[in-house]
Parts: C-alpha cells; structure tokens; sequence
C-alpha cells in the first residue's frame, strides 16, 4: 500500500501540474491552479491509493470492486471541468439532462484529457491521441451537443495542428468570444 499511495500522489501530482501548464497556455490560470484539488481529500485520495495501478483511472477498479467508484461521485460534483458535473433535472424529458457548459470549464476539460493522454500513455503519447479517446466513446457522452462539438474541434486541431496553434486559438480568438 506504501507504494500505491507514492504512486497515486506522484501521479495526480504530475497529472495537475500539466494541466496547469496547459491552462496557462490556454490563458485560464486560475482554472490550473484550482484543478483537481479534490483529489487530495481523503474521499477521493484513500480509493485512489488504494485501486493505483499507474497505467488507468482507479476509478475503474473501484467500480469492479464495489458497482460504482464513491470516489468519482465526489469528484465529478466538485469539478466543474466534468461534463458529468453539468446535468440538471429537465422538466421537457421529467428526467435528467446535459446542461452546456460555460467556455472556461470546457477549455479546462480540453485541458484536462490532454493531460491525462500524456500521464497514462507517456512516450506512446501523440497529439491525436485524445481525439481518439474522446470519439471511441463519442456516441454514448451524455454531454450538451454544443460543448460536445466545441471539445470535438479543439480535440481535432490538436490533432491536425498541434498544441501551439491549438492553444494560441483558445488564448487569442476562442477566449475572447466568452462563450461559443
């Protein structure tokens, strides 16, 4: 357990502080320092200690072993970068529905995938990667079409462009419209 709770510390750690490049680059700051704190209270740094595996979410341990993962539940309604986070009660449907997300917790959630592409993948990382994370899963995304596609064109310019470009059209054209 020593080296799970090394492991899993290092791993967060490393996770946060690319994502707070990235929202620096991004020209959201304050979202890269504020990321993920969460994940060092005991309700969510405890389960991930104890599923680490260093090569996938501890989520998903946590989900074999106990049906659901205590600890994403509580990450997801305190991080506003997780489209999970936006749903609301929709009286249309008289069940729960994506809600679009403000602009800077969509930047933030690009932010956030790219970091993660690069933590768990490591040297076998390429630009594409995140994009081909996000459209083998893009079908079942309960996320607000309009955050969907904003997130599925940045995912895609990384892809054809690279981060520089990507994040200098977040930065000086993206930013400035305030909402999309």
């Amino acid at each position: 357990m020593g080296m799970h709770i090394i492991g899993h510390f290092r791993t967060i750690t490393r996770h946060r502080n690319i994502v707070l490049l990235h929202c620096i680059k991004a020209g959201i700051p304050w979202r890269g320092l504020m990321h993920d704190l969460s994940k060092y209270s005991p309700t969510e740094f405890l389960p991930g200690a104890r599923f680490y595996s260093g090569t996938h979410s501890p989520t998903e341990e946590e989900r074999r072993e106990y049906g659901c993962s205590y600890a994403w539940m509580h990450h997801k309604g305190r991080n506003k970068h997780h489209f999970e986070y936006w749903t609301d009660y929709s009286m249309a449907i008289h069940g729960l529905a994506p809600v679009k997300m403000p602009l800077v917790y969509v930047i933030e959630m690009f932010c956030d995938r790219v970091a993660a592409s690069k933590v768990y993948l490591g040297s076998r990382y390429v630009d594409r990667c995140p994009l081909d994370y996000f459209l083998r899963g893009h079908d079942h995304l309960k996320m607000h079409p309009e955050t969907k596609e904003l997130l599925g064109t940045l995912l895609s310019m990384l892809a054809e462009k690279g981060e520089k470009e990507t994040f200098r059209y977040i930065r000086k054209e993206l930013r400035p419209q305030k909402t999309y």
